[in-house]
């Protein structure tokens, strides 16, 4: 009796020693956990729309007037998407335009120069960035974790990122290979691979500086830097891509409205 009494006190004695050790743990624990997900050195949060100031150096239909360094099987195919273009601003051929399909324009495409804005939403733990062009949604994880494997491929691919000071660093990987790189017919591979750097120039001027890497389409990583102003004017409204075959399909005497073709 004596000998089990004399071990439950030695059994609380030691499950108080170790108590301490345990929480400390545990605070250490949450406080890497707390670091993953530090607040925002800068507020990214507003409408974007395409700034003036980068016609005097670039694009709103690429991201280099420069040929991209294409491997010599992709510059064949940019150069059939370019077929009988001399100006390098112009558009890739319409036909040829998987955006003229229906297609979502996917990660970096999104994000060069046009009439229609997007929107940057700041969480905690992630960023949002609704895309008025293509009706799209994109999600940054912030939250720490790394791009998972065996993920499926997609259209805005898988998106992770962190402050770097006041600077947003977004990894994008998991793009389909079916998109054009930007509006002059630019192909890549299903390895593509984007860094944006996201930073306020001033509260009103937002920087993203891009980097494309894919050893598949690309003979050496090349990017671009682009700048875009806050316009709390504006809002996102409802674009619905394709919209204009329903024209079509009432031109060819169907249904209005009607999504069976054998109408």
């Amino acid at each position: 009796m004596q000998n089990h009494f004399m071990g439950s006190i030695l059994a609380v004695a030691a499950a108080l020693a170790v108590a301490p050790l345990l929480l400390a743990q545990t605070a250490q624990q949450s406080g890497a956990g707390m670091a993953r997900t530090a607040a925002p050195k800068a507020d990214l949060s507003g409408v974007w729309l395409w700034a003036s100031e980068n016609e005097g150096g670039g694009s709103r239909r690429r991201f280099s007037l420069e040929e991209p360094p294409l491997q010599p099987w992709a510059m064949e195919i940019y150069k059939t998407n370019r077929a009988g273009l001399t100006d390098p601003r112009a558009s890739g051929l319409d036909v040829l335009d998987p955006f003229n399909y229906c297609m979502p324009p996917g990660v970096p495409r999104n994000m060069l120069g046009s009439t229609s804005p997007f929107e940057i939403i700041q969480l905690p733990n992630r960023v949002v960035i609704l895309d008025e062009m293509s009706n799209a949604t994109r999600q940054i994880f912030l939250d720490g974790r790394e791009h998972p494997e065996g993920w499926p491929f997609g259209w805005m691919g898988h998106s992770i990122g962190k402050w770097d000071g006041d600077t947003l660093v977004v990894d994008t990987v998991g793009r389909y290979d079916k998109t054009w790189l930007d509006h002059v017919g630019t192909p890549h591979s299903d390895a593509l691979h984007v860094v944006e750097r996201f930073r306020l120039v001033d509260r009103d001027t937002l920087e993203v500086e891009f980097l494309f890497d894919d050893p598949k389409a690309f003979t050496k990583p090349w990017g671009a830097k682009r700048l875009y102003q806050l316009r709390p004017d504006l809002e996102i409204v409802e674009k619905v891509m394709c919209e204009q075959y329903f024209e079509i399909g009432k031109y060819l005497g169907r249904e209005e409205g009607s999504l069976d073709p054998d109408q």
